[in-house]
């Protein structure tokens, strides 16, 4: 509100634009910086996890600005994904790539240039095609996104040529914003970015690569096909994805999955893209619930409510790994990331890496290996190691992976890691790593002797230590921050600021002890009774509300053709479970339900709703003036008690605001609570919510409107100058004044 109050005008819209085609009351932490800098006409780079929010931060400005977004993206399931998503959104939008027939794309050009599109989404190839740059400057374009946008960079683990070949478009319309977007780039991938689309002084907003929701599990690759199927017996209702690094692997679990009974597909190249099509639609639509898939599958998928994703072997490198991951729990909720381990797997990927590329390639690929094997061998917490890796510092263990849940026992390794970060200072910074613990160990081969490194002050400093020891602690302090490789340089170390304060003793550096890797247990029984513990809250009248709204979401969606998460995300139907919205007014307060698609979808939600606790849809549901109905009573207690909680924190003279991130709910969630304990008649500070100048303005809009207006008939006759929520709460006022 006061917020909303001193922004922009133009961001105002932006806000109101999120809030009405999205259902949101408030951006993500840096989308709002992002999207002001775009709507600016200025060059901007975003590095935001997958999940993170990326696509608002385009389509947003897009909406909110005079012409046609065009879009380019990767692949054509992206496009058909995100175009359905904003077309249940109410947004103006189409793609033309190859899948689109001449007429289809005739039309859709005609709206393009007609100034009825709001976003096109095009492939690279169609992009720089024959005549088809030509056909843009005859559209009136808002700016260009470029997703996916380290598939430009042959520094990065998805290089496309095609993508080389964007710094064109600066060169046709040198005046238009440009946004690229990925979800992970290194520091070579990000200059290629800027340099090779030409752009003019970006600013680089780079988000946290964070993604707490995200349980980072490492296990044993003895054993792997039962490891699996025990997951998924503890998890049946839970989609997932399982990567695999061959076809005939992929094509070998997924049979062994469908023999027990389990949902799955496999995706690989080897398919027709008829095949890999079905497979894709099928587990976008919830009809599989798991997919074995090699990464060829996934890049840019939307599918919001993926709960687990498992690597069957490691990964080639650290990024592919990060956005292979972040494919789960998009919507926020806790996930499961399980990597199987073994050092076969090493093996088997280096040659894979080194085979028929380049000497350079080649070295490059073996480095990046080796980091992930770092990872998948780490005695320290694996989050900080992800984050580390991009450049990100986080100040405490995270919580949520196995190696902080079951920590390995440490020491005080400041002396240790001083003696490695001055060998590498006192060799300018020229060494790699197998070149650094040679000179600390005292070793007088070739490149120690050629380059002098026998004359150091620390020459031989470690001798006392050794190779295996070394090799790890040195990996702990680059997991740790305190170096990061140059990879440009013959991969030579480069001590970082934090690297520095180790150095000059400002700063204490525990190490783990290093200990050989033995060999791993099988699973055990105890690990099936733990987990189906934790899920004994199944049969809670929330969770079972849930289940039926998904089946709901379901129907809809099949009956549409659209993915479920189209409908509505689980983190939505979540919330609609705990709150159980049984009018128009409290299903506009839910987390994603903009005004499209409570027009589409609320009754049917709001019906089952009703019939899951009794009654029948009240005939004033459309009336933002009638008084709430009560809550059925299946779900009164918990509902109560949380909004009771709620009221004794606006009591302590919290805002709305602050009351959801102490408590961690959804703003959403926290004004439905205050605006039915205010329908209750509980004393509320209604001044906080908006000033008497504004209730006036509100009353009196509603008479210039005349009877009972409804909730969209006020909010647009006062243009969209105040939130659903200031309008509901204004109400009650006034019928207070009244003494209705």
């Amino acid at each position: 509100m006061p917020e909303l109050a001193t922004a922009p005008p133009i961001m105002q819209a932006a806000r109101q634009a999120l809030k009405r085609y999205y259902g949101y009351d408030n951006f993500r932490p840096m989308q709002g910086d992002i999207i002001q800098h775009i709507l600016a006409g200025k060059d901007t780079v975003v590095l935001m996890p997958t999940g993170g929010g990326k696509s608002v931060c385009f389509q947003i400005p897009a909406v909110v600005s005079e012409g046609t977004c065009i879009v380019v993206s990767p692949l054509i399931a992206l496009m058909k994904d995100q175009v359905e998503a904003l077309k249940a959104n109410g947004i103006a939008a189409a793609y033309i790539n190859s899948s689109v027939g001449q007429s289809e794309a005739n039309d859709i050009a005609r709206a393009a240039t007609g100034g009825y599109l709001k976003l096109l989404y095009v492939s690279p190839e169609k992009l720089l095609s024959d005549g088809f740059l030509q056909f843009l400057t005859r559209v009136n374009i808002s700016l260009f996104a470029i997703d996916e946008a380290h598939c430009i960079s042959s520094w990065g683990h998805d290089f496309r040529p095609e993508y080389t070949q964007l710094g064109q478009l600066r060169t046709h319309f040198p005046s238009t914003p440009i946004i690229a977007l990925t979800a992970t780039a290194d520091r070579l991938t990000q200059r290629d970015i800027k340099t090779q689309l030409n752009l003019h002084e970006p600013q680089v907003f780079l988000s946290s690569f964070d993604r707490p929701n995200i349980n980072l599990l490492v296990r044993p690759g003895q054993d792997r096909i039962n490891s699996v199927l025990d997951y998924i017996a503890r998890h049946p209702q839970d989609p997932g994805i399982i990567y695999c690094l061959s076809r005939k692997t992929c094509e070998t679990v997924s049979q062994k999955l469908i023999a027990k009974g389990i949902k799955a597909g496999h995706y690989h190249a080897g398919m027709t893209p008829l095949q890999r099509g079905k497979a894709q639609e099928a587990f976008l639509q919830d009809d599989l619930q798991v997919i074995v898939a090699t990464i060829a599958f996934g890049m840019g998928i939307d599918k919001s409510n993926v709960r687990w994703v498992m690597h069957y072997n490691l990964p080639k490198n650290i990024e592919g790994y990060y956005q292979e991951i972040g494919r789960a729990g998009r919507d926020g909720a806790p996930s499961t990331a399980i990597l199987f381990y073994s050092f076969a797997d090493v093996m088997q990927m280096r040659e894979m890496v080194t085979k028929d590329v380049p000497a350079r390639q080649a070295q490059l690929n073996t480095a990046k290996l080796e980091r992930m094997q770092q990872f998948a061998e780490a005695a320290s917490c694996r989050r900080k190691i992800l984050l580390n890796y991009f450049s990100e510092t986080l100040p405490q263990d995270c919580g949520n992976c196995d190696i902080c849940r079951n920590p390995p026992t440490t020491f005080d390794g400041t002396l240790i890691a001083q003696k490695a970060l001055s060998a590498v200072f006192r060799s300018r910074e020229k060494v790699a790593i197998n070149l650094l613990i040679d000179i600390l160990r005292g070793m007088r081969n070739q490149a120690v002797l050629q380059g002098g490194y026998d004359q150091i002050k620390t020459y031989g400093a470690g001798s006392d230590l050794p190779y295996l020891d070394w090799y790890s602690y040195v990996h702990q302090m680059l997991n740790d921050g305190l170096f990061y490789i140059a990879y440009e340089e013959g991969y030579a170390l480069k001590i970082t600021e934090r690297g520095h304060e180790v150095l000059k003793g400002q700063l204490n550096l525990p190490l783990k002890k290093f200990q050989p890797a033995e060999k791993a247990e099988k699973p055990t029984r105890a690990g099936k009774k733990a987990a189906n513990a934790a899920s004994a809250t199944f049969g809670t009248p929330e969770a079972q509300l849930f289940d039926k709204l998904r089946k709901l979401r379901k129907s809809i969606a099949d009956e549409q053709g659209v993915p479920p998460y189209v409908v509505f995300s689980d983190a939505t139907l979540q919330e609609m479970a705990t709150e159980r919205p049984v009018n128009r007014v409290g299903m506009l307060g839910i987390s994603g339900v903009g005004m499209k698609k409570f027009e589409t979808y609320g009754e049917s939600f709001i019906r089952l709703i009703l019939e899951d606790g009794g009654g029948a849809v009240p005939s004033d549901s459309d009336n933002m003036f009638s008084e709430p109905r009560p809550r059925m009573a299946v779900a009164e207690k918990p509902v109560s008690d949380s909004e009771d909680a709620t009221i004794q924190f606006h009591q302590m003279g919290l805002t709305p605001e602050d009351i959801s991130e102490r408590r961690g709910l959804a703003l959403s969630t926290v004004k439905t609570h205050l605006y039915n304990a205010y329908a209750k008649g509980r004393e509320l500070r209604i001044h906080d919510f908006a000033s008497d100048a504004e209730l006036a303005e509100i009353f009196t809009a509603r008479a210039q409107l005349g009877g009972d207006p409804t909730l969209r008939d006020l909010f647009d006759h006062l243009r969209e100058k105040y939130d659903y929520f200031q309008l509901r709460m204004a109400a009650l006022y006034h019928k207070r004044l009244r003494g209705q």
